[in-house]
Protein backbone atom coordinates (compact mmCIF):
# COMPACT_ATOMS: atom_id res chain seq x y z
CA UNK A 1 0.00 0.00 0.00
CA UNK A 2 1.27 3.48 -0.89
CA UNK A 3 -0.02 6.36 1.22
CA UNK A 4 0.57 9.83 -0.21
CA UNK A 5 0.65 13.17 1.61
CA UNK A 6 1.43 16.63 0.22
CA UNK A 7 2.80 19.65 2.10
CA UNK A 8 2.95 23.33 1.27
CA UNK A 9 6.52 23.99 2.34
CA UNK A 10 9.83 22.38 3.30
CA UNK A 11 9.30 22.89 7.02
CA UNK A 12 5.96 21.09 7.07
CA UNK A 13 7.38 18.27 4.95
CA UNK A 14 10.36 17.82 7.29
CA UNK A 15 8.14 17.96 10.37
CA UNK A 16 5.83 15.23 9.08
CA UNK A 17 8.75 13.06 7.96
CA UNK A 18 10.41 13.35 11.36
CA UNK A 19 7.14 12.43 13.05
CA UNK A 20 6.72 9.35 10.84
CA UNK A 21 10.24 8.16 11.65
CA UNK A 22 9.72 8.77 15.36
CA UNK A 23 6.44 6.82 15.29
CA UNK A 24 8.17 3.88 13.62
CA UNK A 25 10.97 3.99 16.18
CA UNK A 26 8.55 4.04 19.12
CA UNK A 27 6.64 1.08 17.70
CA UNK A 28 9.83 -0.92 17.09
CA UNK A 29 11.27 -0.22 20.54
CA UNK A 30 7.97 -1.13 22.18
CA UNK A 31 7.66 -4.37 20.22
CA UNK A 32 11.27 -5.53 19.91
CA UNK A 33 13.38 -3.34 22.18
CA UNK A 34 15.27 -1.59 19.39
CA UNK A 35 14.95 0.31 16.13
CA UNK A 36 16.96 -0.48 12.99
CA UNK A 37 16.61 1.84 10.04
CA UNK A 38 18.50 2.92 6.93
CA UNK A 39 18.98 6.48 5.71
CA UNK A 40 19.44 7.83 2.21
CA UNK A 41 21.66 10.71 1.17
CA UNK A 42 21.07 13.97 -0.65
CA UNK A 43 20.05 17.38 0.62
CA UNK A 44 16.31 16.68 0.86
CA UNK A 45 16.30 14.77 4.18
CA UNK A 46 18.74 16.97 6.08
CA UNK A 47 16.07 19.19 7.64
CA UNK A 48 14.22 16.06 8.70
CA UNK A 49 17.38 14.68 10.30
CA UNK A 50 17.84 17.89 12.29
CA UNK A 51 14.36 17.50 13.77
CA UNK A 52 14.69 13.89 14.88
CA UNK A 53 14.34 12.85 18.49
CA UNK A 54 14.80 9.08 18.68
CA UNK A 55 15.82 6.64 21.41
CA UNK A 56 19.37 6.74 20.11
CA UNK A 57 20.67 4.28 22.69
CA UNK A 58 18.35 1.68 21.14
CA UNK A 59 18.82 2.67 17.50
CA UNK A 60 21.02 1.25 14.76
CA UNK A 61 21.34 3.57 11.75
CA UNK A 62 22.47 1.97 8.49
CA UNK A 63 23.08 3.64 5.15
CA UNK A 64 20.90 2.99 2.13
CA UNK A 65 23.70 4.01 -0.22
CA UNK A 66 27.05 5.75 -0.38
CA UNK A 67 29.41 7.16 -2.97
CA UNK A 68 32.83 5.58 -3.28
CA UNK A 69 34.96 8.49 -2.06
CA UNK A 70 37.44 9.17 0.77
CA UNK A 71 36.40 9.77 4.37
CA UNK A 72 35.13 13.30 4.90
CA UNK A 73 34.64 13.94 1.19
CA UNK A 74 31.76 16.40 0.69
CA UNK A 75 30.24 14.02 -1.86
CA UNK A 76 29.82 11.34 0.80
CA UNK A 77 26.30 10.92 2.16
CA UNK A 78 27.86 10.17 5.54
CA UNK A 79 29.51 13.60 5.67
CA UNK A 80 26.24 15.52 5.38
CA UNK A 81 24.31 13.07 7.58
CA UNK A 82 26.81 13.43 10.42
CA UNK A 83 26.54 17.21 10.17
CA UNK A 84 22.73 17.21 10.24
CA UNK A 85 21.83 14.46 12.71
CA UNK A 86 21.61 15.27 16.43
CA UNK A 87 24.76 14.52 18.46
CA UNK A 88 23.32 11.36 19.98
CA UNK A 89 22.67 9.92 16.54
CA UNK A 90 26.22 9.94 15.26
CA UNK A 91 27.31 7.01 17.41
CA UNK A 92 24.48 4.90 15.96
CA UNK A 93 25.66 5.30 12.35
CA UNK A 94 27.07 2.20 10.67
CA UNK A 95 28.86 3.56 7.59
CA UNK A 96 29.06 1.64 4.36
CA UNK A 97 32.71 0.56 3.93
CA UNK A 98 33.33 2.33 0.62
CA UNK A 99 36.99 3.02 1.41
CA UNK A 100 37.88 -0.67 1.25
CA UNK A 101 39.88 -1.79 -1.81
CA UNK A 102 37.67 -4.85 -2.31
CA UNK A 103 34.28 -3.22 -2.75
CA UNK A 104 32.41 -6.42 -3.49
CA UNK A 105 33.81 -8.05 -0.36
CA UNK A 106 33.02 -4.93 1.66
CA UNK A 107 29.44 -4.95 0.36
CA UNK A 108 29.07 -8.58 1.42
CA UNK A 109 30.42 -7.75 4.89
CA UNK A 110 27.99 -4.84 5.27
CA UNK A 111 25.08 -7.03 4.21
CA UNK A 112 26.01 -9.43 7.01
CA UNK A 113 25.51 -6.60 9.54
CA UNK A 114 21.96 -5.87 8.43
CA UNK A 115 19.05 -7.28 10.42
CA UNK A 116 16.81 -9.73 8.65
CA UNK A 117 14.17 -6.99 8.37
CA UNK A 118 14.83 -3.31 8.81
CA UNK A 119 12.11 -1.51 10.73
CA UNK A 120 12.21 1.42 8.34
CA UNK A 121 13.98 2.49 5.17
CA UNK A 122 14.09 6.17 4.25
CA UNK A 123 14.21 6.69 0.50
CA UNK A 124 14.60 9.71 -1.74
CA UNK A 125 13.78 10.13 -5.40
CA UNK A 126 15.91 11.41 -8.26
CA UNK A 127 14.48 13.27 -11.22
CA UNK A 128 15.48 10.28 -13.38
CA UNK A 129 13.44 7.96 -11.16
CA UNK A 130 16.35 6.46 -9.24
CA UNK A 131 16.15 5.70 -5.55
CA UNK A 132 18.94 4.61 -3.24
CA UNK A 133 21.69 4.09 -5.83
CA UNK A 134 19.41 1.89 -7.89
CA UNK A 135 19.90 3.88 -11.05
CA UNK A 136 18.45 3.43 -14.54
CA UNK A 137 20.27 0.88 -16.65
CA UNK A 138 22.66 -0.37 -13.96
CA UNK A 139 23.15 -4.12 -13.49
CA UNK A 140 22.51 -3.73 -9.75
CA UNK A 141 18.79 -3.38 -10.53
CA UNK A 142 18.67 -7.09 -11.25
CA UNK A 143 20.58 -8.28 -8.18
CA UNK A 144 18.40 -10.55 -6.08
CA UNK A 145 20.97 -12.79 -4.36
CA UNK A 146 22.79 -10.03 -2.41
CA UNK A 147 21.45 -7.42 -0.03
CA UNK A 148 24.17 -4.89 -0.85
CA UNK A 149 25.63 -4.24 -4.29
CA UNK A 150 28.13 -1.99 -6.03
CA UNK A 151 27.13 0.06 -9.05
CA UNK A 152 28.94 1.20 -12.14
CA UNK A 153 29.96 4.87 -12.24
CA UNK A 154 27.01 7.24 -11.98
CA UNK A 155 27.45 11.01 -11.91
CA UNK A 156 31.16 10.67 -11.26
CA UNK A 157 31.18 7.94 -8.61
CA UNK A 158 30.65 4.24 -8.18
CA UNK A 159 28.28 3.59 -5.30
CA UNK A 160 27.45 0.98 -2.72
CA UNK A 161 23.72 0.45 -2.25
CA UNK A 162 21.05 -1.67 -0.70
CA UNK A 163 19.48 -3.81 -3.39
CA UNK A 164 15.75 -4.37 -3.72
CA UNK A 165 15.47 -7.44 -1.45
CA UNK A 166 16.31 -5.75 1.90
CA UNK A 167 14.23 -2.70 0.95
CA UNK A 168 11.27 -4.89 0.04
CA UNK A 169 11.61 -6.91 3.28
CA UNK A 170 11.56 -3.78 5.45
CA UNK A 171 8.53 -3.24 7.63
CA UNK A 172 8.02 0.20 6.13
CA UNK A 173 9.45 2.75 3.73
CA UNK A 174 9.17 6.52 4.08
CA UNK A 175 9.85 8.54 0.92
CA UNK A 176 10.75 12.24 1.19
CA UNK A 177 10.41 14.02 -2.15
CA UNK A 178 10.75 17.70 -3.02
CA UNK A 179 11.12 19.89 -6.07
CA UNK A 180 9.36 20.44 -9.37
CA UNK A 181 12.05 18.50 -11.26
CA UNK A 182 10.85 15.29 -9.57
CA UNK A 183 7.18 15.64 -10.51
CA UNK A 184 7.27 13.16 -13.40
CA UNK A 185 9.31 10.62 -11.43
CA UNK A 186 6.93 10.95 -8.48
CA UNK A 187 3.92 10.28 -10.69
CA UNK A 188 5.61 7.09 -11.91
CA UNK A 189 6.47 6.06 -8.35
CA UNK A 190 2.86 6.47 -7.27
CA UNK A 191 1.74 4.42 -10.29
CA UNK A 192 4.36 1.77 -9.43
CA UNK A 193 5.65 2.17 -12.96
CA UNK A 194 8.53 -0.33 -13.39
CA UNK A 195 10.12 1.83 -16.08
CA UNK A 196 11.82 3.76 -13.27
CA UNK A 197 13.79 2.12 -10.43
CA UNK A 198 11.65 3.77 -7.74
CA UNK A 199 8.53 2.21 -9.22
CA UNK A 200 9.92 -1.28 -8.60
CA UNK A 201 10.11 -0.94 -4.81
CA UNK A 202 7.67 -3.52 -3.46
CA UNK A 203 7.68 -2.89 0.29
CA UNK A 204 4.15 -3.50 1.54
CA UNK A 205 3.89 -0.35 3.66
CA UNK A 206 5.05 2.80 1.85
CA UNK A 207 4.45 6.40 2.90
CA UNK A 208 5.25 9.04 0.26
CA UNK A 209 5.68 12.56 1.60
CA UNK A 210 6.10 15.32 -0.99
CA UNK A 211 6.02 19.07 -1.31
CA UNK A 212 3.48 20.70 -3.58
CA UNK A 213 6.02 21.34 -6.33
CA UNK A 214 6.93 17.65 -6.63
CA UNK A 215 3.26 16.67 -6.43
CA UNK A 216 2.31 18.85 -9.40
CA UNK A 217 1.92 15.78 -11.60
CA UNK A 218 1.39 13.28 -8.79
Amino acid sequence: MIRFEVFDDAAALAERAAAAIQEAAATAVGARGGFAWAISGGSTPLETFRRLSLPWDRTASFQVDERVAPAGDPDRNLTSARAALPPGAVATLRPMPVEEPDLDGAAEAYAAELPERLDLVHLGLGDDGHTASLVPGDAVLDVRDRDVGVTSEYHGHRRMTLTYPPIDRALAVVWIVDGESKADALAKLLDRDPSVPAGRVATEDQLVLADRAAAASG
